[in-house]
């Protein structure tokens, strides 16, 4: 019964003219918005209870749930009657709960506004804009036998420019860089205690800083070392490289 917190509520101004009628997590991967496909991949695990943080644009995904079967399947509209069919009777298992969180708030700030929803077992909490072939029941694991109050995903960050080996002013090797250095990063697809969110003071708390930092120094933040697929879409160069990984047959898809 494990719920999942999705950070949807960012600008996202590097995506250009993508995000100028949508918030980020609305951006479409192969048809669908990147935030469907996060939710797809916890759903392969049995998690399907959905708790949304918004923001910019709420209402755009207010609009994508609530209209679901008509985003997603066949329909037939009699005006005449004021009659609605849907012909595939198929759905998601999900439940989804929309919380308005605040334009401006940071990203402790948006989960400290849905504590409520909330119940008093740990719960999964990530970002609206990166997908991966993360094994969550496997996540869920780790973080129940370690027993500490965070676990966050290590991953190596993907490559993002093409390096160059030069012999004197000539260029005599150009190859893609590889993917990170060695060093791993914070790949989000956080296991969270509900305690922690005490450790956000007030709206504008950037979670990245002082609670996990906090956390960190207290020895309650433990690592799950993801070494497969992660990538997020910070960029419009991100996006055009997911789709590109979709049609190819999407190393995050599972289902």
């Amino acid at each position: 019964m494990t719920k999942v917190v999705i950070l949807a509520g960012g600008l996202g101004t590097r995506l250009g003219e993508e995000t100028g009628l949508r918030p980020k997590p609305m951006v479409n991967v192969g048809g669908k918005p990147i935030l469907w496909h996060i939710m797809k991949i916890y759903s392969q695990h049995g998690v399907n209870d959905f708790i949304i943080c918004l923001g910019y644009k709420g209402y755009v995904i207010k609009e994508y749930f609530a209209n679901y079967f008509l985003h997603n399947a066949d329909v037939t509209i009699d005006i005449e009657r004021n009659e609605l069919k849907v012909h595939q009777n198929w759905a998601e298992p999900w439940k989804i709960t929309l919380v308005e969180t605040g334009a401006e708030t940071m990203t402790g700030g948006r989960l400290k506004a849905v504590r409520n929803y909330l119940d008093d077992e740990p719960f999964c909490f990530t970002y609206g804009d990166g997908v991966a072939d993360i094994d969550v029941t496997a996540q869920l694991k780790f973080h129940a036998e370690h027993k500490k109050k965070a676990t966050i995903t290590a991953v190596a960050p993907p490559g993002r420019f093409g390096a160059l080996e030069f012999d004197g002013d000539l260029v005599r090797r150009f190859h893609e860089k590889p993917a990170g250095d060695g060093g791993l990063i914070n790949g989000g697809f956080f296991v969270l205690d509900p305690s922690v969110i005490d450790l956000v003071d007030q709206p504008s708390t950037i979670w990245e800083k002082e609670p996990l930092e906090k956390l960190a120094q207290a020895g309650e933040l433990a690592a799950f070392r993801h070494d497969g697929f992660w990538q997020p879409m910070d960029t419009l160069r991100d996006k055009q490289h997911l789709e590109q990984l979709w049609e190819q047959g999407a190393p995050w898809k599972s289902w």
